[in-house]
């Protein structure tokens, strides 16, 4: 199975855009969705130095377009899954087909603004501290009154809030951790951010989603999302929620992917799965920084995508688990079954409690996928159905 990634802010580099205006159609792209982003894209990718890039209002719909742009010359209808970090959540869900890459772009630069906006309120930041165990470094953030906005897993876990918090952690950290203070507007993935995600929920009420054509982590934990609804109100929630990339990362593992390719600027999330997914079931990798990669990220699509004929598991002719646990099929319901639209036919027993499996379409309820109390992971088939009810 093959996984494409889309990163996150601080990724960015000046000039990253520059070799991909070679090629036909891509400047005028960038110049067509600058208008949604209300920013000049082209500029931005190309000629804007690093302070410029930096600013969370450009940043957040250069990084969108940027993947999208490049996805746009890669074979997507055998990729099987799509992933982002943060504000790449945005162009993964567009590459799952919940919302065109208009609305993803539009929605990012409304994202960046406003928490721009929100930074601007009062003085707040991010601190990554890298190593040590992972319950004492949440218990020293919380001891300082500081939010844990990303866990990246390999032992990074990042903390924000507000300034004289992080000075204190940064004085005092826990045993056997380092911390960099991160040259970052303000605490995303916090309270802080309330009244972005006010205003981001109040442009993204206007769209109307699709349910994901592919499997489509969240971040908020891991799962695989499987209604167009809940994936916007998520990629809502997402700007004061932490980013669980280390539950993504385990959701990789669980579906046994073979094959990673990072949408431009690639590197990051590359280096967290090389990190993070070891040993002799680690994903080969390709990072696509420019043109000159697409050769060696088609062949692994080639070699790890989806073979001729093959569908993507989230069609809607199967059910597929949400989370991670054990599967439970409803009661009453045996193969033959007619099931209707939405109908709950199945939970998922997780740490957290029960996870309803739905059908995303009527029919008949053709075979199980998955017995009773099996394990499952997010995105795994469950059930099959066939036909219209």
């Amino acid at each position: 199975m093959l996984a494409v990634l889309s990163p996150g802010q601080g990724s960015q580099k000046p000039g990253f855009l520059t070799p991909w205006l070679d090629l036909p159609g891509a400047q005028a792209r960038l110049r067509w969705w600058s208008v949604p982003a209300g920013v000049d894209l082209v500029h931005l990718g190309t000629k804007a130095d690093a302070d410029e890039i930096k600013d969370t209002a450009r940043t957040q719909p250069l990084l969108v377009a940027a993947a999208l742009l490049a996805a746009e010359h890669l074979p997507m209808h055998d990729v099987a899954l799509t992933a982002g970090h943060s504000v790449g959540e945005l162009a993964a869900a567009a590459l799952a087909g919940v919302v065109p890459a208009e609305s993803a772009i539009t929605l990012a630069g409304v994202r960046g603004r406003e928490m721009a906006a929100a930074c601007a309120l009062e003085p707040t930041g991010m601190a990554a501290l890298l190593g040590g165990d992972a319950e004492e470094v949440l218990a020293a953030l919380e001891s300082h009154g500081l939010h844990p906005a990303n866990r990246n897993g390999a032992g990074q876990i990042v903390a924000a809030g507000a300034q004289d918090g992080l000075a204190k952690l940064a004085a005092q950290p826990p045993a056997r951790t380092r911390v960099i203070t991160l040259q970052v507007a303000g605490a995303f993935h916090t309270p802080y951010m309330a009244p972005a995600e006010t205003v981001l929920a109040e442009v993204a009420a206007g769209i109307t989603p699709a349910d994901p054509h592919r499997i489509l982590l969240s971040n908020l934990d891991g799962a695989a999302v499987s209604h167009g609804r809940e994936v916007i109100q998520r990629l809502v929630r997402q700007v004061t929620a932490p980013v669980r990339w280390d539950l993504c990362m385990r959701s990789l593992a669980d579906l046994g992917v073979t094959g990673v390719i990072e949408l431009p600027p690639a590197g990051t999330l590359a280096g967290l799965v090389k990190r993070e997914l070891k040993g002799a079931g680690a994903p080969e990798i390709v990072t696509l920084n420019t043109p000159d990669d697409l050769p060696a990220a088609r062949d692994l699509i080639a070699r790890h995508g989806m073979p001729p004929g093959h569908e993507p598991t989230m069609q809607f002719r199967v059910a597929v688990s949400p989370a991670a646990g054990t599967f439970q099929p409803g009661d009453t319901l045996t193969e033959g079954d007619l099931v209707r639209t939405g109908q709950v036919i199945g939970h998922v027993a997780t740490r957290q409690g029960p996870v309803e499996v739905t059908a995303h379409q009527g029919g008949s309820l053709t075979e199980w996928l998955a017995d009773r109390d099996d394990p499952v992971a997010p995105g795994q088939p469950l059930a099959r159905i066939g036909g219209h009810a």
